[in-house]
């Protein structure tokens, strides 16, 4: 075997409003994670390029290295240490799917370095089991616009049909971080059967609308009563950037992506402009923001060099 083995795992984005721990897409928006060499076990040289370049050169605050390690545990094998490498372009903590990718990378590089490597489909309860939901990790790592189910062991999961190439994924991300747990706790443990009934048939509403390509549907479709109407108050504009961008001509539909705070709108004709109207909320209500018009990612997770083979079934 010969170094670097790399693997480049998508940002995702999950919810999509309606399809609570359930919708999730692949984006165009990438980290790269290397393995240059590999060590004796337990030893670690870890260098971390980009964002979170201070916080996760530490091996054990690594979550691509924790989630590497634990991919050998389950397989009750020793894992090797390794000279490893993160070239990290998707913000932590902002709801694009960080540790989503993470783990899928630390699971796509342990398996490079087992004899007989698995098919990514043989892998996917284990990321999930690591990560704890499905939305981001399945997109991430098979790619595309993906309707996830699982109970706690078993997985299922369909890719539905590509977007079309006139419409852009926009994404707004606010130098403002929502952590999982934050955005977990805030939540009702009850919900009323109406409240239930709504986002039932709204996320029905989008998966029948994305197969069948009735994207005019979308923007009823992202409507939700589980979880935006409390996470949108975590974090300064949020309320107005979903209450607001839906009456642009150009928004097909808006969501918090995954848990926050990066908001997303999925935009037919302009979408720099929407993307300037969602930054100027956010500018509004003191915080600084970027932007990123992206497209769904249809690759997932790809594994490379080092004259890796990776099995195409389970």
């Amino acid at each position: 075997m010969t170094f670097p083995i790399r693997v480049r795992v998508p940002a995702s984005s999950a919810n999509l409003g309606s399809g609570f721990d359930t919708l999730g897409m692949g984006l165009t928006f990438y980290n790269v994670y290397e393995v240059l060499e590999l060590l004796p076990s337990g030893t670690y040289q870890v260098e971390v390029v980009g964002e979170g370049s201070r916080e996760l050169e530490d091996p054990a605050a690594n979550l691509v290295i924790r989630s590497y390690e634990a991919a050998f545990e389950s397989w009750e094998k020793e894992a090797p240490g390794l000279v490893f490498r993160a070239l990290n372009a998707v913000p932590l903590c902002r709801g694009l799917g960080s540790s989503a990718g993470a783990v899928v990378g630390g699971v796509l590089l342990a398996n490079a370095l087992r004899e007989r490597p698995l098919s990514k489909e043989a892998l996917l309860p284990l990321m999930v089991r690591l990560e704890g939901h499905p939305d981001n990790v399945v997109p991430c790592c098979v790619g595309g616009m993906v309707v996830s189910c699982w109970d706690g062991e078993r997985l299922r999961y369909l890719r539905l049909t590509s977007m079309p190439p006139d419409v852009s994924v926009v994404v707004a991300v606010p130098e403002f971080r929502v952590s999982t747990k934050a955005a977990r706790e805030v939540l009702p443990e009850v919900v009323s059967l109406k409240d239930a009934v709504f986002n039932v048939s709204r996320a029905a509403l989008f998966t029948a609308a994305w197969a069948t390509g009735s994207w005019e549907h979308l923007l009823w479709a992202m409507e939700d009563k589980l979880h935006q109407q409390f996470r949108a108050k975590l974090f300064p504009g949020g309320e107005e950037i979903l209450s607001e961008i839906r009456k642009s001509p150009e928004c097909m539909g808006v969501a918090i992506s995954g848990s926050g705070p990066s908001m997303m709108a999925f935009v037919r004709g302009n979408p720099q402009g929407v993307a300037g109207r969602m930054c100027r909320i956010f500018s509004g209500n003191g915080v600084r923001s970027r932007f990123f018009v992206l497209d769904v990612d249809e690759a997932g997770a790809k594994l490379s060099g080092g004259g890796v083979r990776v099995a195409t079934g389970a």
